[in-house]
């Protein structure tokens, strides 16, 4: 069914829904629920299956959101692009969120949560070791005095009897001191493990695990870095998109496990041809995301054109079957980020000549 025809289904079914409010309508209202919730997945799964789109959390959230209408801006947007013909594929997809607004907010938010919590990590520990050094402190004073009354105690007086028992209260209180301050120690222990835990996530969190580059989450933050110290500096700041050709007939005639040892290698030449001021990250999928330090977009395209030749002039073979994947190349989409306010715009160029060197034939660079 077209998406156009889902929208005006689904205005027609949010018409009929008023009419749930009446108790002598509430069963029918059960039923129709139920059978929305079962049609609705029914168009989920065949609009995947229709656009051989992979069943990812991030595609499954971005289709239920157009399809149930629930997210205006997407539902517009997909219908625009099955009117406009133009392709409905995981690169536009990845686009969606790439251009969402609220992207760069999102991660912030998380960023200043993950902050917080390493903050009051720290200062816990810092309180610990306070603790620790007080309560060994009183111990040791304590047993001076325990010291001093055990030796008064030995002189039989009328006072003997009092001062035991003074004794006995303060050896009481000195063990359980003595097990504070063990409680301590371990949980200051413990605190410094959950601390260097919680690094470890958050830097495996920057990575992509296959390609080990870093990822998209790590892209958005350095965007974001890179462009106040461009803007800072007065230097240039260029960002490109590179997509590999024909992906999807790697995948279907060697296989994924072969498509993804495809994909490692052009990280690797990514990696290894992009220089000292080029940052290098895995998008999504196919398509990687380059960072050109102090270059314009000239030299930037300059720059990934270079690493192009490099890549188309290799011959791959997979290694499981003794067969060539004959040429692998890829387009890129080349622009420069003018200010902190352009980021936004300047992603949408740059996708938009990835676009372009994808309809002239593929394995070229092109500026936006």
């Amino acid at each position: 069914m077209p998406l156009s025809s889902i929208f005006r289904a689904k205005s027609s079914q949010q018409e009929q829904s008023l009419e749930i409010d009446n108790p002598a309508n509430s069963n029918n209202g059960s039923t129709r629920s139920t059978e929305a919730r079962v049609e609705m997945l029914g168009l989920i799964s065949a609009f995947f299956v229709k656009y051989e789109l992979a069943i990812t959390s991030q595609n499954m959230a971005t289709v239920s959101a157009a399809l149930s209408g629930s997210h205006p801006g997407l539902a517009e947007a997909f219908a625009a692009r099955e009117i406009s013909g133009e392709p409905i594929d995981q690169r536009w997809l990845d686009t969606l969120a790439r251009l969402e607004p609220d992207g760069h907010s999102r991660i912030a938010e998380v960023e200043n949560l993950i902050d917080k919590f390493e903050y009051a990590l720290m200062r816990f520990a810092q309180t610990a070791r306070s603790i620790q050094s007080e309560t060994s402190d009183h111990r040791g004073a304590l047993g001076v005095h325990i010291g001093a009354l055990a030796e008064k105690a030995k002189a039989p007086s009328d006072a003997a009897d009092s001062i035991q028992e003074i004794l006995d209260l303060s050896h009481a209180m000195l063990a359980r001191i003595e097990e504070v301050e063990t409680m301590m120690s371990r949980s200051q222990h413990e605190t410094e493990q959950l601390r260097e835990s919680l690094a470890k996530a958050r830097l495996e969190a920057d990575v992509d695990h296959l390609t080990r580059l870093p990822n998209r989450r790590a892209f958005e933050r350095r965007l974001v870095s890179a462009t106040i110290e461009a803007v800072a500096k007065g230097e240039p700041l260029s960002i490109a998109f590179c997509d590999v050709d024909h992906f999807k007939r790697i995948n279907d005639r060697h296989g994924h496990d072969a498509g993804d040892r495809v994909l490692c290698s052009l990280a690797a030449t990514l990696h290894e041809q992009g220089g000292g001021n080029c940052f290098v990250a895995r998008h999504g999928g196919e398509e990687f995301v380059l960072l050109l330090y102090g270059l314009g977009k000239e030299a930037a395209q300059a720059r990934v054109d270079a690493i192009r030749r490099v890549q188309s002039a290799r011959r791959l073979v997979n290694r499981d079957s003794g067969q060539g994947f004959g040429q692998v190349s890829f387009s890129a989409g080349v622009t420069e980020i003018a200010d902190y306010g352009d980021m936004r715009s300047a992603l949408a160029r740059a996708d938009a000549a990835l676009y372009r060197a994808k309809e002239q034939g593929r394995n070229r660079v092109e500026i936006g």
